[in-house]
């Protein structure tokens, strides 16, 4: 059907209206060498959300990054999961995915009130009054930046930066290394690392049962996430920035996500 694609790529607009964090989701984080990598992109809150398909004009990129290659991922549109290809070789692969800029209006200020607190923004709301901005439709251009580890065989290697404008940099290998201490991250903007932070860590047990906690980056834009045996992980992080649009009814803010998930092995 023609209008089908259409009809799910205004699905996947909306969305974030109504929910929050943007990751992908593969159906599996451990791949024997030459078996396929397939993943959902998923849209929600608490670490659940529906899945949505591959749509090549919603994202600006797709990749599968190796220790020595990056290839683009391929599909047909409307192809659900959005990922299914064989994996390239052998070791730690990074799916990154970064969307189109999307706009959306807050109908009320509580809701946008409610969103910057939570995000660590409480500042946005007295710039937003001192720039002189009504409280009614606030609006807002944003753009996520989601990575996800997979282990094909034996997954050795490492997770590095891969020139997203934000994104998140496992400082070890939850397949590989020793974790007794947790998973060490980096957060990074513009290349830069992010300074006194919040990061956001949801952890879905296997009984599908959510647990979230905050942790702050340090001086170094680092921070030590706690893990455990047989839980898979979404870390979060936002920027949010203000725009000159020269619009009266253009965005005024832009919020950039960031995210990546992994499953730590039993």
């Amino acid at each position: 059907m023609r209008f089908l694609p259409v009809l799910l790529s205004a699905l996947l607009a909306a969305a974030p209206l109504a929910a929050h964090e943007f990751w992908i989701s593969p159906e599996d984080y451990t791949v024997e060498t030459g078996g396929e990598i397939k993943a959902e992109i998923r849209v929600g809150q608490n670490f659940r959300g529906a899945g949505y398909p591959y749509i090549p004009k919603n994202f600006e990129r797709f990749d599968l990054v190796t220790q020595d290659a990056t290839v683009p991922v391929e599909g047909r549109i409307g192809d659900r999961p959005a990922l299914s290809m064989s994996a390239p070789g052998e070791g730690l692969v990074t799916v990154v995915h970064r969307t189109r800029a999307y706009l959306l209006t807050y109908d009320d200020w509580a809701t946008f009130e409610q969103f910057v607190t939570h995000k660590d923004f409480p500042w946005a709301l007295a710039r937003h009054l001192e720039r002189g901005y009504s409280k009614d439709r606030v609006r807002e251009r944003y753009i996520r930046f989601a990575k996800s580890l997979v282990a094909v065989g034996d997954g050795a290697g490492q997770d590095r930066e891969v020139g997203l404008l934000t994104e998140i940099v496992a400082l070890a290998n939850p397949y590989t290394d020793a974790l007794d201490e947790g998973l060490p991250v980096r957060v990074l903007f513009e290349g830069e690392p992010r300074r006194d932070v919040q990061v956001e860590v949801f952890a879905k047990a296997p009984d599908g049962d959510v647990t979230v906690e905050t942790y702050r980056t340090d001086d170094a834009g680092e921070a030590v996430i706690g893990i455990e045996p047989g839980v898979e992980y979404l870390v979060d992080s936002v920027v949010m920035r203000e725009l000159e649009t020269g619009e009266a009814e253009g965005p005024k803010w832009e919020s950039l996500w960031a995210s990546l998930t992994f499953r730590v092995p039993e």
